[in-house]
């Protein structure tokens, strides 16, 4: 259960818990409710306040809401309990579900790749446009597919104030590439008047753009030489690989970032998800071929598997950001 169904599973539940009258007739209930990352020394996967908000405005105790809502939700597939903490947080401890199932989500399109997020809007036209434009467009479309992503028509920035790029940038599509510009427009918040740094012409691993691009780029490159080896890769267990865990983490938090980028209009939020995924597919990736005289095994075939999720993830979310993604660099 990824963070966003468990979102949406909170708001089900308290629907039908004022329904049935474990709740006051006249709360209110929200579209989307806060779920977040358990921060560390905290209960579970993931945790939610949701009771304080509701709480307020139904004129009962936090923890109340929680009481009402916790045993709805432990019966959730995908959950395996949900614990409540302090004055009402509800902390949601999920089932373990393997890699190889959130692989096969990914190779089905059902999350992840650009094919998943539906058709994208007509790309931004960068020649000849004013640099003065240039960023309000970049931005605009970018939040554009990042809502259109999640079932919702695309919206623009509505009436937040977009900070120009300096006129001293001058031509910076000239002088960095559309996409490397369209990197360092997206990185700041749209308020945020945009840098150009030299790291954005550097190839290597010092520059967050190319570690993203490079990272997709040697996910395809594991497919190539595990062909030349003889095996693919098929969704299963990695066998306990050194950064496994992290790359899956990171993986399964792409749903609520994107969630959250959507809501509020912010595709800086994807921009630094991609390299948390980046980093954690380029630390993984030299224990995905089998080394010396080993031979392909299960383990090794799921590894592939994962990291060709990984570079399918970082497909979708450069497309969502109008970036390519070449399979070489």
């Amino acid at each position: 259960m990824t963070p966003v169904d468990l979102s949406r599973s909170v708001v089900r539940a308290l629907r039908r818990a004022v329904e049935d009258g474990e709740l006051p007739a006249g709360l209110v209930v929200p579209e989307r409710v806060v779920v977040e990352r358990t921060r560390p020394g905290g209960v579970g996967d993931y945790a939610s306040p949701v009771a304080f908000g509701v709480a307020k405005g139904a004129g009962v105790p936090p923890r109340g809401v929680a009481e009402v809502l916790a045993p709805r939700l432990a019966e959730l597939p995908g959950i395996e309990r949900v614990e409540i903490t302090g004055a009402g947080f509800l902390n949601f401890v999920l089932a373990e579900g393997s890699v190889g199932e959130y692989v096969r989500s990914v190779q089905a399109g059902r999350t992840g790749g650009a094919d998943s997020y539906g058709p994208a809007p007509a790309p931004v036209e960068f020649v000849g446009v004013p640099v003065a434009v240039l960023r309000e467009r970049v931005l605009q479309a970018a939040v554009q597919r990042i809502v259109s992503s999640q079932g919702v028509a695309g919206e623009g920035v509505g009436e937040a104030r977009i900070a120009p790029v300096a006129r001293r940038d001058g031509d910076v599509v000239g002088a960095y590439g559309a996409g490397a510009a369209a990197w360092a427009m997206l990185s700041v918040p749209g308020h945020e008047t945009p840098v150009f740094p030299a790291w954005l012409l550097v190839q290597d691993e010092s520059s967050e753009f190319f570690r993203v691009r490079y990272a997709h780029a040697r996910a395809r490159a594991l497919t190539r030489n595990a062909a030349q080896l003889g095996f693919r890769g098929e969704p299963g267990e990695p066998g306990g690989a050194h950064g496994a865990d992290a790359l899956l983490r990171a993986l399964r938090d792409q749903p609520l970032v994107l969630e959250a980028a959507a809501h509020h209009r912010a595709p800086e939020r994807l921009v630094r998800q991609l390299v948390v995924i980046a980093d954690a597919l380029l630390d993984f990736q030299c224990h995905v071929l089998p080394k010396g005289d080993e031979k392909p095994s299960a383990a090794h075939r799921a590894r592939l598997a994962l990291a060709e999720a990984a570079g399918t993830v970082l497909a979708g979310g450069l497309a969502l950001l109008g970036i390519d993604a070449p399979d070489h660099l």
